[in-house]
């Protein structure tokens, strides 16, 4: 039997008990801070590095526009000055079997961009609408 790489066209979107349908998701990283630090008396004439804070990228979703589905736009509509409709979302890269193998948790997730499709009177194209969320961690976690 092959050992392949997962292919990244097989995937799931879940949020609230939902399996949402995307034709893209994107900003499944982070980085860590470094700190430099030097002692007065350090022997050493350079400063230590150590991991500091870790800063997580928005995530963006995107997916065809459908009728009478305006989750997107009510989730978008919760935001009230400080407060927001905060959602718990799992993306998982799925096998052949439909089975997830890896999968992201975002934690408490919140929408801060919303965009309609373009329209274009000569295109060609599916209405692709796009949801940008900030959130406040990312896991991964595999089988």
């Amino acid at each position: 039997m092959e050992n392949y790489p997962l292919p990244k066209f097989h995937f799931k979107v879940e949020w609230g008990g939902n399996k949402v349908g995307f034709s893209e998701v994107s900003g499944l990283d982070f980085q860590t801070d470094v700190i430099e630090y030097r002692h007065g008396d350090s022997p050493e004439f350079h400063k230590i590095k150590m991991p500091g804070m870790q800063k997580y990228s928005n995530v963006t979703l995107k997916r065809g526009t459908f009728t009478e589905d305006f989750d997107f736009h009510e989730w978008v509509n919760s935001i009230n000055m400080t407060t927001v409709e905060r959602r718990d979302l799992t993306i998982s890269l799925l096998n052949e079997n439909h089975e997830p193998v890896v999968s992201w948790k975002i934690k408490n997730a919140f929408p801060i961009k919303w965009q309609p499709s373009d329209m274009k009177a000569d295109g060609n194209e599916v209405a692709i609408e796009t949801l940008e969320i900030a959130h406040e961690g990312m896991t991964l976690a595999g089988r």
